[in-house]
């Protein structure tokens, strides 16, 4: 990673990290819109971690820093990718959870975005449903979650190579 961490820019790191992101969100809306496969609260908020590393790396294209600049946006994008590796595996997580041990179907996130305050949204949501532990599509023996969590890793090894340049630049 010496050689090629030094070489490529800012915004060449940037644009490979936004170019994953929607590659993400574009598997996301394919499963939603193609199949049919509605996402349950976690996988809401798991486009919302690709979106917010997809920003990240949007706004770190554009203003492309020089020397060291580049590793405050692999920061943020790091932030965005490991929330969004820790929602998923989570998400794995009430998966694997025998069913007695799955956590009853709550409201809508959409009521409960409309009657309670975001954190309290957020705590339920994190904590689970019934309809998160559910297991609507498999691919190559692993399950959509399992699949965006190493989706998520593979973005993270992203910004950590842009902190890497930028580390080495200053």
């Amino acid at each position: 990673m010496n050689d090629t961490s030094e070489r490529l820019s800012c915004r060449a790191w940037c644009l490979a990290g936004a170019a994953f992101c929607l590659m993400m969100m574009a598997v996301a809306l394919i499963l939603q819109y193609v199949f049919e496969l509605e996402p349950c609260p976690l996988c809401i908020f798991q486009r919302v971690a690709v979106l917010t590393a997809l920003i990240v790396f949007v706004i770190g294209a554009l203003h492309n820093p020089k020397r060291g600049g580049g590793g405050v946006y692999g920061v943020l994008a790091l932030l965005g990718s490991l929330g969004g590796a820790i929602v998923a595996g989570r998400h794995v997580w009430l998966q694997h959870l025998p069913p007695d041990q799955v956590p009853s179907c709550g409201p809508g996130l959409d009521y409960m975005l409309e009657v309670l305050p975001l954190w309290n949204v957020m705590s339920q949501v994190l904590s689970g449903s019934g309809e998160c532990a559910e297991i609507h599509g498999m691919w190559l023996g692993l399950s959509l979650p399992m699949w965006t969590l190493m989706g998520f890793i593979v973005l993270s090894f992203i910004p950590i190579g842009l902190i890497v340049r930028s580390l080495r630049a200053a």
